[in-house]
């Protein structure tokens, strides 16, 4: 499959190429916006890897215009990566258009396990396949199941009902950590510090509940129980 890398940083760049080409991917290299299009329209790419702050222009946009260029045909899978953090950023990003958005400093091996998600939903939609039916029985001891959720941690694959979900990785740890304590009242300030800030240097509370309430509505369920003043709770349904 070829990927398209647009980066303006010369040794990332050539880090990603690399490891990518490691994995088997053709990696095709721009360092600019207009490098980027040039090689979109030429190369037809598989999936686009995106910054946003680039010489001349913006990433957002960019990806906007992708969305143009692709028109009727199938969709071309977009991950931004970016230095911006803030949660208005990812907002931003991911209404443009984007399938992923990942923060530097990142690891080359969760950016590959996110390139293969979104190449694999692609996949999956074009062709209707059943994803939640492929897991292997070797690869049941890496699987977390509540009902019809069934959250993959060596893959960060979710699924409900055979459907596969597409979440931020901030809410796949948010429902791992879930999961691996079912029926379990887990305090704000637990939740705040394993997915955020181990050392305590906590985010906004806000930030919490924001995020909680995007999950309920990708789960499309009430599993997740809001207990007032102290936290939440994933309810098991037997």
């Amino acid at each position: 499959m070829r990927i398209l890398i647009i980066e303006d940083d010369a040794g990332l760049n050539r880090g990603i190429c690399f490891a990518l080409e490691q994995e088997g991917y053709e990696a095709v290299s721009a360092r600019t916006l207009r490098e980027g299009e040039l090689f979109f329209e030429k190369d037809a790419p598989d999936a686009v890897i995106l910054d946003l702050n680039l010489p001349d222009g913006d990433g957002i946009e960019f990806c906007k215009k992708i969305r143009k260029m692709d028109g009727e045909k199938q969709k071309t899978p977009v991950i931004m990566l970016t230095a911006r953090d803030m949660e208005v950023d990812e907002i931003m990003g991911l209404t443009s258009g984007a399938d992923d958005y990942i923060t530097k400093p990142f690891s080359v091996s969760v950016l590959k396990i996110r390139l293969q998600n979104v190449l694999r939903r692609r996949e999956t939609a074009a062709g209707g396949e059943d994803s939640d039916s492929a897991f292997h029985p070797a690869e049941e001891m890496h699987i977390l199941r509540s009902g019809e959720i069934a959250l993959d941690r060596s893959t960060f694959r979710v699924f409900r009902g055979g459907q596969e979900l597409d979440l931020s990785m901030t809410e796949f740890r948010l429902l791992q950590y879930f999961l691996e304590n079912k029926n379990q009242a887990l305090l704000k300030e637990q939740i705040l510090q394993r997915i955020w800030d181990a050392d305590g240097n906590f985010v906004e509370e806000n930030t919490l509940s924001v995020n909680i309430s995007r999950l309920r509505k990708k789960l499309g369920g009430n599993d997740i129980r809001t207990i007032q003043g102290i936290g939440y709770l994933w309810e098991e349904h037997t």
